[in-house]
């Protein structure tokens, strides 16, 4: 019964993600923002729905509701499982992901990434970071936030790993907010190597206080990295009701 339940679902996301890309390129030609924020807001109202049709989903969003996201942030959450990036969707803002670029070469789904505008990242290249970044800050300076993993890859047992610095290193550049969100329960979505849902999965999106950046300077890069970290794996032994070893990958190092 289970496996007839996961096909309807799969089959309802493959439907959504097929209608939404004409729906996109429309919405992206008449678009004149040079951030391409409608064509953006709307790509993230698809991951949304993807969490919607999954009724083995109960997502729910904390303290998200002051947060104005063209007052821009660098936002950072932990990374857990590939259902995080239509749990985020769910918060009714738009911000230009920052991913690998072999996202970007999907069929449907890449090509959606790229008419929204969001930020691919080849990790192989020489000079990445740059070119990021100025993507990145383009964006911030037009008052679109961005978005990051900072953890780089996906968790392997639900704790937390150390953090990349660039996202923080590009809050200071630019002298803009680090927003931060922690996410628990999104890897019992779905099981590693499983195409079937698990049942009765509760998501907790939990959006923290903003961190200043105004007066740090780069050198100060990797105190804000921690800082922003502390916070987080702190607010995720709150939600899991566990000590810092039981979330904290680094705890033992």
């Amino acid at each position: 019964m289970q496996q007839i339940k996961s096909l309807f679902i799969w089959s309802a996301i493959l439907l959504l993600i097929i209608g939404w890309l004409p729906l996109l390129a429309i919405v992206r030609l008449v678009d004149r923002d040079e951030t391409r924020y409608r064509t953006g807001y709307l790509f993230r109202r698809l991951g949304k729905l993807i969490s919607k049709v999954n009724p083995f989903w109960k997502v729910t969003l904390i303290d998200y509701e002051t947060v104005d996201d063209r007052h821009p942030y660098v936002m950072v959450s932990n990374h857990l499982s590939n259902a995080d990036i239509p749990v985020v969707s769910n918060l009714p803002w738009e911000m230009k992901w920052v991913a690998k670029r072999e996202l970007f070469q999907l069929p449907v789904v890449g090509w959606m990434m790229k008419l929204a505008g969001d930020i691919p990242v080849d990790r192989k290249a020489a000079g990445q970071k740059l070119t990021t970044f100025r993507k990145a800050i383009f964006y911030l300076r037009n008052r679109t936030s961005v978005m990051f993993f900072p953890e780089g890859t996906r968790s392997r047992d639900g704790r937390m790993n150390r953090f990349n610095r660039g996202a923080f290193e590009l809050a200071i550049r630019e002298q803009v907010p680090v927003l931060p969100m922690v996410i628990d329960g999104t890897r019992g979505c779905l099981p590693k190597n499983s195409w079937i849902f698990r049942e009765n999965v509760d998501v907790r999106l939990v959006v923290l206080d903003p961190v200043p950046t105004e007066g740090m300077d780069l050198e100060q890069a990797a105190e804000l990295t921690e800082l922003v970290r502390e916070r987080m794996v702190f607010k995720l032994m709150e939600l899991r009701e566990k000590e810092r070893q039981d979330v904290d990958a680094m705890a033992a190092v």
